[in-house]
């Protein structure tokens, strides 16, 4: 049967397939063709719609179709396990733990701190709250056998009966707000596509919230897709707090049985929102009723390694399939998603007041030329933050480079230490006393002395979070200086517990990349100071541009979120009269992407123009010249052009040397039809062999 699964022989191995067509003839000799073993699935396991997409994915992007299946199902289901739902417990608080609380030993922390954690959750533990609070089963193993926790089966046999009203909301909308809803709400059970376009604080997120109710007093599910795991405790919170229904994330720190119960109980239509990252995006829906990409313009969403796709673009097909309403909401809408307003292909939403009566931030550009910088902070930044600590309030200093300083130099001689597998600098990381290389993950020690001439004198270079944190516990040794990027936040629970830290107004000082750039609301938080942005204004990506004014856009909205704090932004910078940074601060978000387009245009990129990316690497840079030379060659005369092949800009990557070849064409069908039937022979060249090579469609890096 068409959408179920089987296992099939290739060589030696047993492997599970999807059935995708009974076709009656074949081109493949009969003593070539193998037995299935096993039908798994008495029925098919996607919906239709689900099933078309999955189908169209493969053929739109040029990926063969088994990995795409393979890379939108739960892994047990790639392993053959059956498509069941397996038992989940509750674990339910007795008279007896009640009592015990009152009368436990003052060493019982971890025993206090889960009966009082069980009680403030109405006395009950779910699989999903002890996943959300870092938990797991056997953490309450003691307490069951002391009687004070029962741990009991539940079966889901039947969807759950929807109280839209349990947590209404009390929020008073704006006419902005109630605009947009009007807008959407018409559309409900038909497809539409709509580009909320919100300044940071414009209440978003309520927006959403309102249209849920719609959705579930239709007895419909939500999808809601964020772009990072991040973000996602944090909005199913929200979520469970608002609505009384059954809520669920989905993204890679599930384990693969809770990810596998969560896609089934959405396939039977046993959850009613399911908020999760890219992959999300493939779980199947009973009875779909809206999808929400939220933050659309965010770079996560590319999937940038194997199956390369894009979860906002599919988004929209798959609305279209299911015949539902998609908003995609940022307060920075990409260059895409605005074109696509132009075309009428979305219509635009504007939210261009925050929410709650709080006032937009004061931006200004400060010119440090000539001023003396203590470690990368100029003295006016430093007075500015003199000034909002003395008032009880947080500051927020952006540097999107984490480590301690960009790279380690010889004093003497000149040495830098070089990553040996690419063509970047290592990064001297002072916690971890280590050389660490974030394109390859190479790490070594730290070099007592230069390897070139032995010298002892070697000098870390450059500002890095690191560093940042270490001058300002100088410079403000009464405040608390909290420094959140990839390296401070490794642990499980890190982020989560830097959130809570921030919003209990036990941190004063943050120090962050682009980690804490979006998504987050600090109600204390009212000066933003950006120490370094001269290297994103002169990048030669096309789409350096939109990016960096979208960083510095959602940056700046972290200020002055609440109505009796008031925003204050500082730029530093040497270029202070660049235009980005005068058209962007001067004007806004909407008169720079205007111009952004224009530019766009005028150059025939994208999104006027549709493009795709050959990529190849090997061990030498001839090899993969040399294959995309001959890719060249064969799309002599199908009317697309063609730049390259060339270098890709790090050529030298983890020890490859990589070469790029860009495709463009104005009409995306044609590129489309154009590349098919070229790309399977590839593999065949005998250059191809030689080298590992991949084609992106609509990419949104070249690196």
């Amino acid at each position: 049967m068409v959408g179920s699964r089987v296992t099939v022989p290739f060589g030696r191995q047993t492997l599970v397939a999807t059935v995708i067509a009974h076709p009656e003839s074949t081109s493949v000799p009969d003593k070539k063709i193998r037995y299935i073993k096993e039908i798994i699935d008495s029925e098919p396991l996607l919906p239709e719609a689900l099933f078309k997409l999955i189908t169209f994915a493969s053929q739109y992007y040029q990926h063969p179709i088994g990995e795409v299946f393979s890379s939108c199902l739960p892994g047990l289901l790639n392993q053959g396990a059956k498509a069941q739902l397996e038992p989940e417990w509750i674990w339910t608080i007795t008279k007896q733990g009640e009592q015990a609380l009152d009368s436990l030993r003052k060493n019982a922390v971890k025993q206090r701190q889960l009966l009082t954690l069980c009680l403030n959750n109405n006395g009950v533990f779910t699989e999903q709250f002890l996943s959300l609070n870092d938990l797991i089963p056997s953490n309450l193993k003691t307490l069951v056998d002391k009687g004070w926790l029962v741990k009991e089966e539940v079966k889901s046999v039947s969807p759950p009966q929807v109280d839209i009203n349990a947590n209404s909301s009390e929020l008073v909308l704006n006419d902005e707000q109630k605009d947009a809803i009007d807008a959407i709400a018409p559309h409900l059970g038909s497809f539409q596509g709509f580009l909320l376009d919100g300044i940071t604080g414009s209440g978003k997120t309520e927006v959403y919230l309102q249209l849920m109710h719609l959705v579930l007093a239709r007895e419909e599910q939500v999808l809601m897709l964020v772009p990072e795991i991040g973000l996602t405790p944090q909005t199913l919170k929200r979520l469970q707090r608002r609505f009384n229904v059954e809520v669920a994330m989905l993204h890679s720190g599930l384990t693969d049985k809770q990810r596998l119960n969560i896609w089934l109980k959405a396939r039977e239509g046993l959850i009613s929102i399911i908020v999760g990252t890219r992959s999300a995006l493939f779980t199947p829906l009973a009875k779909p009723g809206l999808i929400i990409v939220d933050e659309e313009h965010d770079l996560s969403y590319k999937q940038q390694e194997g199956f390369r796709y894009s979860a906002r673009d599919l988004a929209l097909v798959r609305a279209r399939y299911e015949k539902t309403p998609i908003i995609l909401g940022s307060a920075t809408p990409s260059m895409e998603s605005l074109h696509n307003v132009q075309q009428d292909k979305l219509l635009a939403l504007k939210l261009s007041k925050r929410a709650g009566d709080a006032s937009p931030p004061h931006i200004k550009v400060l010119d440090v030329r000539q001023r003396y910088l203590n470690q990368g902070l100029s003295q006016p930044l430093i007075d500015n933050m003199r000034q909002h600590l003395s008032k009880g309030q947080q500051c927020l200093l952006f540097l999107n480079r984490r480590g301690f300083a960009p790279t380690l130099m010889c004093h003497e001689c000149g040495w830098i230490a070089d990553c040996e597998r690419c063509d970047r600098h290592m990064t001297y990381h002072q916690h971890f006393k280590r050389m660490h290389c974030h394109h390859c993950d190479k790490q070594h020690f730290i070099p007592k002395a230069c390897p070139q001439c032995q010298s002892p004198q070697l000098n870390p270079v450059g500002l890095g979070t690191e560093r940042l944190e270490h001058v300002l516990s100088e410079l403000f040794p009464d405040k608390v200086v909290m420094r959140i990027d990839r390296d401070s936040t490794r642990r499980k629970d890190a982020m989560k517990n830097y959130i809570k830290a921030i919003r209990n107004d036990e941190v004063d000082i943050l120090v962050g990349t682009q980690m804490l750039a979006k998504g987050h609301h600090f109600p204390n938080l009212s000066l933003v100071g950006v120490i370094d942005t001269d290297g994103c204004l002169f990048s030669a990506d096309f789409r350096a541009t939109e990016r960096t004014a979208q960083l510095l856009t959602q940056v700046a909205g972290r200020a002055g979120r609440s109505k009796d704090v008031k925003g204050e932004v500082v730029i530093q910078s040497h270029h202070p009269d660049h235009p980005l940074l005068v058209n962007l601060f001067t004007q806004d978000y909407q008169t720079l992407s205007e111009k952004i387009l224009a530019e766009r245009r005028e150059g025939d990129f994208p999104p006027f123009t549709a493009m795709a990316i050959f990529r190849a690497e090997a061990s030498q840079l001839q090899l993969p010249m040399t294959f995309l030379n001959e890719v060249k060659q064969r799309l002599n005369d199908t009317g697309l052009t063609v730049f390259g092949p060339f270098p890709a800009p790090m050529t030298k990557r983890a020890g490859k040397m990589r070469a790029q070849l860009i495709v463009q064409h104005q009409q995306r069908k044609v590129l489309q039809s154009r590349l098919s039937p070229i790309t399977p022979g590839l593999d065949q060249l005998a250059s191809g062999r030689k080298v590992r090579w991949s084609l992106d469609i609509d990419p949104q890096e070249v690196f």
